[in-house]
């Protein structure tokens, strides 16, 4: 019997697209295949919570800059 073959573990730029696709909903079967057979999820968990505090941050910024033009 043979032993199965050595994959290596997901780079950062592949984990971050995967979060990225993840969080639009876009993320395709064969993606999802991957990240769950060579990512670790505690890794999926930290980029996951940093992308939604930015997002978060960034929306904020957004409205502040919005409501500083409207009443100037």
């Amino acid at each position: 019997m043979s032993e199965p073959e050595k994959q290596p573990p997901l780079g950062f730029w592949e984990m971050l697209q995967s979060v990225l696709a993840a969080a639009f909903g876009v993320q395709s079967g064969k993606n999802r295949s991957r990240d769950f057979s060579r990512g670790k999820p505690s890794h999926f968990i930290l980029l996951g919570v940093l992308f939604t505090g930015i997002f978060v941050l960034l929306l904020l910024a957004l409205v502040k800059l919005v409501l500083h033009l409207a009443a100037g």
